[in-house]
């Protein structure tokens, strides 16, 4: 059943009902939130695409104003060469690249790593909103800002029945959630991820996805299918 269900989500999706999760505002590693903790700009990991300024104090030769992060994840920077930024934060780069320097060229150097542009971030939003479509977004956006982008739920939304489906490696996860709960700061406000889907139910919902919820363990906020 649950391969079926990966295969029918492009299909069935706007028509999905989901039932809410538990109103916490800190993530709980029993229910694996983690993966939905809040996110800054100091904790936003590169990626390629991402637009990104070097900054070496004093040493203006070794410094890039502007430089697009490859697509293997890497800053071609002077005298060092390809250094891999994929994954870090902008500090935890320029911490990398303050060790490279100075076990090399420099003594106590001091780096600043600042993202200029962002890469492509994308959320689609499906189901019971005003303006159904695809969005892109600044990383830190949360879920209750993606339902914003879609001018919000119709008069016709289950505002109880909030999905956010994720593909990760090995399959997809789907989070459930409550909007005014959402809005209360009643329940953790997921911060999005490029690729995320996020559906807002109504009264709609074919019989393939009752059953199929019903199957999902009751309590769980954040399960694979």
């Amino acid at each position: 059943m649950l391969g079926l269900a990966g295969a029918a989500l492009g299909a069935c999706a706007p028509a999905m009902q989901v039932a809410p999760g538990p109103a916490v505002m800190v993530p709980s590693a029993g229910l694996n939130q983690q993966q939905f903790s809040a996110l800054n700009d100091v904790e936003y990991a590169l990626r390629p695409a991402d637009v990104v300024s070097v900054t070496v104090f004093r040493e203006q030769e070794l410094s890039l104003e502007r430089v697009i992060i490859a697509a293997d994840g890497s800053v071609i920077m002077p005298l060092l060469g390809q250094v891999q930024a994929q994954g870090l934060t902008p500090g935890q780069f320029a911490g990398r690249l303050e060790g490279l320097l100075g076990n090399r060229y420099l003594r106590s150097p001091d780096v600043t790593v600042n993202v200029i542009e962002y890469a492509s971030h994308i959320v689609t939003v499906e189901g019971a909103v005003e303006r159904p479509g695809m969005y892109p977004f600044q990383p830190g956006t949360r879920l209750s800002g993606s339902i914003a982008l879609a001018e919000g739920p119709t008069r016709v939304a289950r505002g109880g029945e909030i999905a956010v489906f994720r593909q990760v490696e090995g399959g997809i996860e789907i989070a459930k959630f409550d909007y005014a709960a959402l809005q209360a700061g009643a329940m953790l406000d997921p911060v999005l991820q490029p690729g995320d889907r996020v559906v807002v139910g109504t009264d709609r919902l074919s019989q393939f996805w009752q059953d199929f919820l019903t199957a999902l363990p009751a309590f769980a906020l954040f399960t694979r299918i």
